[in-house]
């Protein structure tokens, strides 16, 4: 229920949203302020064919065009800028040590804003983060957190994930917090984290409002629904926990056999079980359930319970054909004895003893006796009771139908 998974898909998205390419923009500088920020018009025709094939994706090209530059006599901004380039060129081709190597570099030439510099930072931060290199992105990310004036909800995110693939849960939880709480809507994978580290702690109580907004998130994601009614259940609020997968199942995301009968058995708990019937019975038609015994059981016992004993028999009937033992027939023979269709409760009760299994054998000898006893059929239901009686505790029991048996039969028909 608390697992948190980043694949490489996820990561692949994080870079393309978070890890951004620096602009190279080339034009005249306007203002005093600019005067270390001008591109010769040269290097600066060079740039932007660099840029060009960038963009293309003809890297080759692109660093080809950045040799033909004399390095030793760029200005610090345009070294800045040659790194920036060199720099996604790199990180386009999943070259990542370089890619970061190269933005070092970028900051080392001097050419960078202050702005620029905490940007790049934050860039070879990220970059150990999509190398799952967890301790290292954990310590850039710190360090830069250190100091940047507005850090945003995803630098946040990424310490936490870092914290979190290191198990250091209890660490991971403040940036987390502070990812979903930086934002008015945070993205999904913000607040899958945040509930994560709550239920990992088993701080139910924290994990629901996270887990309510996720299911607004992302409604059609079961898997936000079902931890979110676990979670109620753990608070043993179960009226929510299947008021939950009731909305659940409304939306059609039940769909498995373990969830559909754990909304069944909700709905039962919470004295519903006309509608856990029918969960059941319609599982049955769409074919999302395993037919066996303990499903038609739980049917049976549902119509039970809703007070409708006639429409328990047929799952019974169903159910008791499929069951290893023959419990269920033992079962099937109460019910119909409570309709007191004699006969039908005698033939159940005659086939569950031969099938064997049963917890108590002597109840179901003493019940077969009952029933042929209610049918009048006192010399063929004698022989029941005398067996029932070898269990002591339904001797006391037997032995009194044996009399009655014995009494009306008179002095002839006493054994």
């Amino acid at each position: 229920m608390n697992t948190f998974i980043v694949t490489t898909r996820q990561w692949q998205t994080l870079a393309a949203a978070t890890i951004v390419a620096a602009a190279v923009t080339i034009g005249a500088p306007s203002g005093a302020q600019n005067a270390g920020r001008a591109i010769g018009a040269a290097t600066g025709e060079v740039l932007n064919n660099a840029i060009a094939a960038l963009d293309a994706e003809r890297y080759g090209e692109a660093t080809n065009a950045i040799a033909t530059l004399d390095r030793d006599r760029l200005s610090p901004f345009e070294q800045s800028r040659v790194e920036q380039i060199l720099f996604n060129v790199a990180y386009k081709q999943d070259r990542f040590d370089e890619a970061r190597a190269h933005l070092g570099r970028a900051i080392d030439a001097g050419g960078l804003s202050a702005q620029e510099v905490s940007q790049a930072r934050y860039q070879s931060a990220q970059l150990f983060m999509q190398e799952k290199r967890w301790s290292e992105g954990e310590a850039a990310l710190e360090e830069w957190l250190a100091t940047a004036e507005r850090p945003n909800p995803a630098a946040h995110y990424l310490l936490a994930v870092a914290r979190y693939q290191s198990n250091d849960f209890e660490g991971a939880l403040a940036p987390a917090r502070a990812a979903v709480e930086l934002q008015e809507q945070p993205q999904e994978s913000q607040l899958s984290l945040l509930s994560a580290l709550h239920l990992k702690a088993e701080r139910y109580h924290d994990a629901v409002p996270v887990l309510q907004r996720l299911t607004l998130v992302a409604p059609a994601k079961k898997t936000y629904w079902l931890q979110l009614s676990s979670v109620y259940g753990q608070l043993e609020d179960y009226i929510n926990s299947a008021a939950i997968m009731q909305l659940a199942h409304n939306a059609g995301l039940l769909t498995e056999d373990a969830e559909l009968r754990r909304f069944a058995d909700l709905l039962l708990f919470t004295d519903q079980p006309e509608r856990a019937a029918g969960v059941l019975e319609e599982a049955i038609a769409n074919d999302t359930v395993t037919l066996d015994g303990r499903l038609y059981e739980k049917i049976a016992n549902s119509w039970i319970e809703a007070g409708e004993i006639d429409k328990a028999v047929a799952p019974l009937e169903r159910g008791a054909e499929l069951a290893a033992t023959g419990k269920l027939f033992v079962r099937l023979g109460e019910v119909q004895a409570r309709r007191e269709d004699w006969a039908a409760a005698s033939l159940a009760l005659e086939r569950g003893i031969a099938k064997g299994g049963l917890d108590d054998l002597g109840e179901a000898q003493f019940l077969k006796g009952a029933a042929l006893f209610a049918q009048g059929l006192h010399a063929d239901a004698r022989p029941w009771f005398e067996q029932a009686r070898e269990s002591p505790q339904h001797r006391e029991a037997a032995d009194r139908y044996l009399t009655e048996i014995a009494e009306r039969a008179g002095p002839e028909g006493a054994p």
